[in-house]
C-alpha cells in the first residue's frame, strides 16, 4: 500500500497516521493499548520507590494502593488535556503523560532528609513542592516562543538522542528480567524478551494493515500467553544461592486480578501537601530541567511521527501541560507528571500519531484508574515482555535524535557540538560517581542520566560557536525543500 493510498480517506474515516484523522475503534483501541502497556509499569515505579523510602508501602498499605490508583487516574487526565487542550494547556501532540522518574534523586534526597521528618511528612513536604514547581514550570512555558531560538535541531536532536540514550539501558533491564529480579538475565526472561522483539519485527515488516500498526500489543500478547503457558511447564518456585526461595520473575500471577476490587472511588489529597523551603527549591531545579526534556520528547515525536519539526504553540502547550498536569497531579497526591519518554519511542517506531488511538489509551488509563481490577491486568506484565518491546523502542528516539542532528547536514560545526554535549555533557551525567567532587545540588541536578548536562551544553555551545557559510547554506537548502513540499 503506497503513501496515498494510506491517507485517503474513506467516506467516514481517514488514516492512523493522521492526527486529526477519524478511525474505527476496533483499530483505535488496540492502537490505544499499546501506549497503556509501555508505559504502565514506568508510570507506577517512581511512585513505588518515593513510597518505599517513605515507609508508605509498609506503615500505609491502603494510602498506597490509593496512591497507585490514582496515578493511573492522573495520568490518564493529564494525557486528554495534553491531546486535547484546554486554551494555551496541552500542545495537541500525540505525546502520552505520566509520571516522571527524572525527580526520583531529588525526591529521595528530601525524602531521606531528616529535616523533613520522615515518613508521610517527607511525602507530604514533596507534593507541595510539586505543586508549585507545577505552577513555575506552566508559567515557563508562555516564554518559549522567544526561548525558541535558543533550541535548534542541533540542540532539540541532542536532548532527543540522550533520551533515548538514557533509556537504552532501562529498556535492557527489563528485557533481563527487571533490576533487582533475583533471576535477572536468566534464559527464560533472555528468550521470552526475544520472542517478543522477534513477533514485533514480524509483524511490522511483514505484514500490513491493523496487525502491522499493533505490533507491540501484539508482541506483548503473545509474550503474556507464552509466560502463562511458561508457568505451567516450568518451575517458577525457585531458589537462591543462599538458600532463599523467591517466584520467577518471569511468572504471571493472575490470582491478582481476582484479588482486584471491581469500583474504587479516587480520593483527592489522601495526603495534605506542606511547603518546605528546602524541598520547593531542590525540585524546583528539576522542573525547570523537564521543562527541556519535554521541548526534546514533544520535537523527537513530531521529527520522528510526523516528519517536520514542532512548531512553537505545540512545544509551548505542551510545556504549559507539564506543569499544569504536575499541579493536578499533586491534587491526587501523586508525584510530577511529564510527556513519557517511553511512548514517543512507540510513536518515532509505528508512525501512529493518531489523537483517536492516543484518546483510548488515555481513557483506559482513567479506567484503569477507577477499576483496580483493570489495573491489575496489566500490572501482572513481566518485565521481560516489556522489555522485548522497550530495547526497540528506546533506541528508535535515539534514532529521531540523529535525524534532527542531520537535518540541515552535517557540518564540522555540529559535530563539535554534538561531540562536546554527548562525550562530556552526556558522558558525565551518565557514569556513576564522575561528579563525586561537585556540590550535592549540582551532583542532583547534572548527574544520573545525563540529558541535563548535554542539553546545558548544547545550548551554551550553538550560542558560542558562530556559523560558517556551509552552515547557512545547508539551512537555507532545507528550508526551501520544506518550503516546495
Amino acid at each position: 500500500m503506497n503513501k496515498n493510498e494510506v491517507k485517503q480517506k474513506t467516506a467516514e474515516y481517514t488514516s492512523p497516521y493522521d492526527f486529526h484523522g477519524r478511525i474505527p475503534l476496533r483499530q483505535a483501541i488496540p492502537l490505544g493499548m499499546q501506549h497503556v502497556l509501555a508505559m504502565f509499569v514506568g508510570n507506577l515505579t517512581p511512585l513505588m520507590i518515593i513510597c518505599g523510602i517513605c515507609g508508605i508501602t509498609s506503615e500505609e498499605p491502603a494510602l498506597y494502593v490509593t496512591l497507585l490508583q490514582n496515578a493511573m487516574l492522573a495520568a490518564g487526565l493529564i494525557t486528554l488535556i495534553q491531546l486535547w487542550s484546554i486554551g494555551p494547556v496541552g500542545g495537541q501532540v500525540p505525546i502520552i503523560m505520566g509520571t516522571s522518574s527524572g525527580f526520583l534523586g531529588v525526591m529521595k534526597g528530601v525524602a531521606a532528609n531528616p529535616a523533613m521528618g520522615g515518613g508521610i511528612l517527607a511525602y507530604s513536604a514533596i507534593i507541595g513542592a510539586a505543586m508549585v514547581g507545577g505552577v513555575c514550570e506552566a508559567a515557563l512555558g508562555f516564554f518559549i516562543k522567544p526561548l525558541r531560538k535558543f533550541f535548534p535541531p542541533v540542540v532539540t536532536g541532542s536532548v532527543v538522542l540522550a533520551i533515548g540514550l538514557s533509556l537504552i539501558s532501562v529498556g535492557v533491564n527489563s528485557f533481563a528480567g527487571g533490576s533487582g529480579a533475583k533471576d535477572f538475565g536468566s534464559l527464560p526472561n533472555l528468550l521470552l524478551g526475544l520472542l517478543v522483539l522477534a513477533v514485533i519485527v514480524v509483524l511490522k515488516h511483514f505484514t500490513k494493515g491493523i496487525t502491522s500498526t499493533s505490533c507491540i500489543l501484539c508482541g506483548i500478547i503473545v509474550g503474556y500467553i507464552v509466560a502463562s503457558v511458561m508457568g505451567i511447564l516450568l518451575p517458577h518456585e525457585l531458589v537462591d544461592a543462599e538458600g532463599n526461595a523467591f517466584t520467577a520473575s518471569w511468572y504471571v500471577n493472575w490470582s491478582r486480578i481476582a484479588e482486584a476490587k471491581w469500583f474504587s472511588v479516587p480520593q483527592i489529597l489522601p495526603v495534605k501537601p506542606t511547603f518546605n523551603l528546602h524541598a520547593i527549591l531542590s525540585i524546583l531545579i528539576m522542573f525547570l530541567v523537564t521543562a527541556v526534556e519535554t521541548i526534546g520528547d514533544i520535537s523527537g515525536c513530531i521529527e520522528g511521527g510526523m516528519g517536520r519539526e514542532a512548531t512553537a504553540k505545540e512545544l509551548s502547550g505542551g510545556v504549559v501541560c507539564d506543569g499544569v498536569g504536575s499541579v493536578i497531579s499533586s491534587l491526587f497526591s501523586s508525584l510530577p507528571t511529564t510527556s513519557f519518554s517511553q511512548n514517543v519511542g512507540l510513536v518515532t517506531m509505528t508512525k501512529v500519531v493518531n489523537r483517536m488511538a492516543l484518546t483510548c489509551g488515555a481513557v483506559f488509563l482513567v479506567l484503569a484508574g477507577l477499576s483496580p481490577k483493570l489495573a491489575a491486568v496489566i500490572s501482572i506484565m513481566p518485565q521481560s515482555v516489556l522489555g522485548g518491546a522497550a530495547v526497540m523502542m528506546f533506541a528508535s528516539i535515539a534514532v529521531s535524535g540523529i535525524k534532527l542532528l542531520t537535518k540541515y547536514g552535517v557540518t564540522n560545526r555540529v559535530v563539535t557540538i554534538v561531540s562536546i554535549a554527548m562525550g562530556l555533557g552526556y558522558g558525565l551525567g551518565a557514569t556513576a560517581g564522575a561528579l563525586a567532587g561537585l556540590p550535592q545540588p549540582v551532583q542532583l541536578i547534572f548527574g544520573g542520566s545525563g540529558i541535563v548536562p548535554a542539553a546545558v551544553l548544547a545550548i551554551i555551545l550553538n550560542i558560542a560557536i558562530p556559523k560558517d557559510q556551509e552552515d547557512l547554506d545547508n539551512e537555507a537548502r532545507a528550508n526551501g525543500e520544506k518550503q516546495e513540499a
